[in-house]
């Protein structure tokens, strides 16, 4: 089996979710912040995905600019914080996440291999493209796909299935990777090649599939891709 297309989720898999709490807590004045900014941003993550799987199940779409801001408020009360410039400043520091050290690297060997590169993600387009821009990956990637083109969050069959639209590509053909193992496991329920990255050692999602492969971080992708 030739993989044509490496297809990645953005969120955790490509950016690190825990930036935004932890660039925030280090600036000035926010000694709050500091005292909790692990567990704001822990809690900030479960809530963006438990809201997004509520909203995908009873057909409440919102796009994920909407559930992100939705979930920081609840982590922000959880930890009693109150102050809307916080606010404001957690939001802008996601719109722009920071990207995982070894990521640009790793895009720009798989483009210079002949691999089709996307991401494949919950996010609006217009927060992917803020993230895709501050990263300065934009170059090494052929689409940013994102699921507000069907309405739905994934794991959602649907969400799959602007791979193959945007990029011409039938599932074998492609190498999902994503840091979420719901995410990953779905994906090869879907038919897809699929790579975990589980870089926090967690054990593995109880689901009716399982990703084929798991690493710890993305470096070992463009020569794993090349070996399917």
């Amino acid at each position: 089996m030739t993989i044509k297309a490496c297809v990645f989720d953005a969120y955790g898999t490509l950016f690190d979710v825990s930036a935004a709490a932890r660039e925030a807590a280090a600036e000035p004045g926010r000694e709050a912040l500091a005292r909790c900014w692990q567990a704001l941003a822990a809690t900030w993550r479960e809530k963006q995905l438990g809201y997004s799987w509520l909203r995908a199940i009873t057909g409440e779409h919102a796009d994920f600019w909407q559930v992100t801001g939705e979930a920081l408020d609840y982590a922000m009360a959880e930890q009693n914080l109150t102050d809307e410039a916080l606010r404001k400043r957690l939001m802008a520091l996601y719109f722009e996440l920071s990207a995982y050290p070894e990521v640009p690297g790793m895009l720009e060997q798989l483009k210079d291999a002949g691999f089709a590169t996307a991401i494949l993600s919950n996010g609006s387009p217009e927060m992917l493209m803020g993230a895709v821009t501050s990263a300065g990956i934009g170059a090494v990637l052929d689409d940013v796909i994102s699921v507000e083109d069907v309405g739905v969050f994934k794991p959602d069959r649907r969400v799959y299935d602007l791979v193959g639209t945007a990029l011409d590509v039938a599932p074998q053909d492609v190498l999902f990777v994503s840091s979420n193992g719901w995410d990953a496991a779905a994906a090869a329920g879907y038919g897809f090649q699929t790579a975990w990255v589980n870089r926090a050692g967690l054990p593995m999602d109880r689901m009716p599939w399982r990703p084929a492969h798991v690493l710890t971080d993305l470096s070992p992708i463009p020569d794993f891709a090349g070996r399917l």
